[in-house]
């Protein structure tokens, strides 16, 4: 039976009482004699901003939602952009909330990273 060092993994003698690699005493460890207990360190979360892996991110643009909302903002274009199809339907009716959210918007969309989630 091939004995292992606990602390680094490395294959040891069978009669060795130390770890010839990293010095580790092999007397009285159990798990010096079966297979070596190996911990994955390397980190592969593909994961972008928290986001779940299967749910797909649907970004937006911080300038088009800029532009729609600097032209279209009383119909409520930046906000159908965005996917806030109940908000668009509002401004539509309230021709951008009498010009107050489309103002309140477009001060917002400045200050947006360029690439955002809505």
């Amino acid at each position: 039976m091939a004995k292992f060092c606990p602390e680094c993994g490395k294959a040891v003698p069978e009669n060795a009482n130390n770890c010839p690699e990293c010095g580790k005493s092999l007397s009285g460890n159990p798990t010096a004699q079966g297979a070596p207990i190996i911990v994955n360190v390397e980190n592969k979360n593909s994961n972008m901003n928290g986001y779940a892996p299967y749910a797909p991110v649907n970004l937006k643009n911080k300038w088009v939602a800029l532009l729609l909302c600097f032209f279209f903002g009383a119909i409520g274009v930046h906000k159908f952009y965005e996917g806030k199809i109940g908000m668009g339907v509002l401004y539509l009716f309230t021709l951008g909330l009498l010009g107050i959210g489309v103002f309140i918007d477009f001060i917002v969309l400045l200050f947006k990273p360029t690439n955002y989630q809505p």
